[in-house]
């Protein structure tokens, strides 16, 4: 993926400026079978070459708009990916910070290809980056769990997230995902799920600023809650047109393991408001749907169509809250849950619906675990 620079050097223009980051692909198939790339995986809002040419072209002639539009077609990725060949060439996606999750889908016959790219883009501090998770946990403390072990230790676990002493109960865990770390980030990234920036004055002005004029900030940083002594390794979130409302979640690696996979548990929320707050810094802080089911229940749905969940479940272990005598987080927003934690376990993919199987441990109201097939998960692997 060029920097700024080296794509004005490339295409002529500043690309940059009008929020289009160009990616390169090259695929070499030793197969034979003929294979597409599926441009929509990559950014399902993806520019066509002459789209992105006319937004560059302005205070040129007709002959140097033309020269540029075929430069643009001339450099884009072209299918088919004929058997023994190679292809190459740019897909102009949307500007992203911080990171580039490229999802690479080739399709042939009977047959589809799973690649996912991670590109760390310089200028933006990413919420993950400041963690080691390989020395977070000694290799001695990591634990394997069969499924029907695994169930009993996530039930086992404290009902909710905490204040930075572990003093105060803060929003509920209700989410665990297994899954190595690239699969769990290019299943969010496959469906519009963006990474939080670290809380630091940068961050905080522009979340003001956002606040103040409603302004769109896709990477606002996303308030510390605490499991096992520490905030949240990664989050995510998947944000609306301005600040004040978005999906977002936090995830801590655990030591925990599952056919080799690291188990992170986690804590899902919808933020529907925006207000000022002397309890957290910075002092700007979201109001969430009391619903923090609906919020479970609406990742697992959007995850279902990342081609990566193959098995769905829940587990008790949060403690149920009425409506009539809800809870209350560590900002005194009250919320109300059927006491359940979602439970979701990740392949590489791909994983069609029909392939996702059920845990059949808890059944909550929202969610119907009988559309999927059976899976005990009470034996082993």
């Amino acid at each position: 993926m060029p920097s700024a620079e080296e794509t004005e050097a490339i295409f002529g223009a500043d690309l940059a400026g009008k929020e289009i980051q160009p990616v390169w692909v090259k695929v070499e198939n030793h197969s034979d079978t003929a294979y597409y790339l599926v441009s929509a995986t990559v950014d399902p809002n993806h520019f066509s070459p002459n789209e992105a040419s006319h937004a560059v072209h302005g205070g040129l002639n007709k002959t140097e708009k033309r020269e540029m539009e075929y430069h643009f077609r001339s450099m884009t990725f072209k299918n088919p990916i004929r058997p023994n060949a190679a292809v190459s060439g740019f897909i102009f996606t949307n500007h992203d910070e911080g990171e580039k999750v490229v999802q690479i889908d080739i399709i042939g016959h009977q047959q589809v290809k799973f690649f996912t790219f991670f590109v760390q883009i310089p200028g933006m501090r990413v919420d993950y980056r400041m963690v080691d998770f390989d020395r977070l946990y000694p290799a001695d403390d990591l634990v394997e769990w069969t499924l029907g072990e695994l169930k009993e230790a996530l039930e086992d676990l404290p009902c909710c997230t905490t204040n930075e002493e572990g003093t105060e109960f803060g929003d509920p865990l209700n989410l665990v995902i297994v899954g190595n770390f690239h699969d769990v980030a290019a299943a969010f990234a496959r469906r519009g799920w963006l990474p939080a920036e670290e809380t630091y004055s940068s961050a905080v002005w522009k979340t003001i600023k956002s606040y103040l004029f409603g302004s769109r900030y896709r990477y606002s940083p996303i308030s510390s809650l605490y499991f096992d002594g520490r905030h949240q390794d990664f989050a995510r979130q998947k944000p609306r047109h301005d600040i004040h409302e978005r999906n977002h979640l936090r995830l801590w690696y655990s030591p925990m393991q599952h056919e080799g996979k690291p188990v992170f548990v986690g804590q899902i929320s919808r933020d529907i408001g925006v207000r000022f707050t002397t309890r957290t810094w910075p002092p700007v802080t979201h109001k969430i749907d009391p619903d923090v089911d609906e919020a479970r229940q609406s990742v697992i749905e959007d995850l279902l169509f990342s081609n990566t969940i193959s098995r769905v479940g829940f587990v008790k272990g949060v403690g149920s809250a009425t409506l009539s005598k809800p809870r209350k987080n560590l900002t005194g927003d009250p919320y109300f849950t059927d006491g359940l934690r979602a439970v979701i376990l990740l392949e590489e993919g791909p994983t069609s619906l029909k392939e996702i199987r059920s845990l059949h441990w808890e059944n909550p109201n929202t969610f119907h675990l009988d559309s999927f097939g059976e899976d005990s998960g009470s034996g082993g692997r």
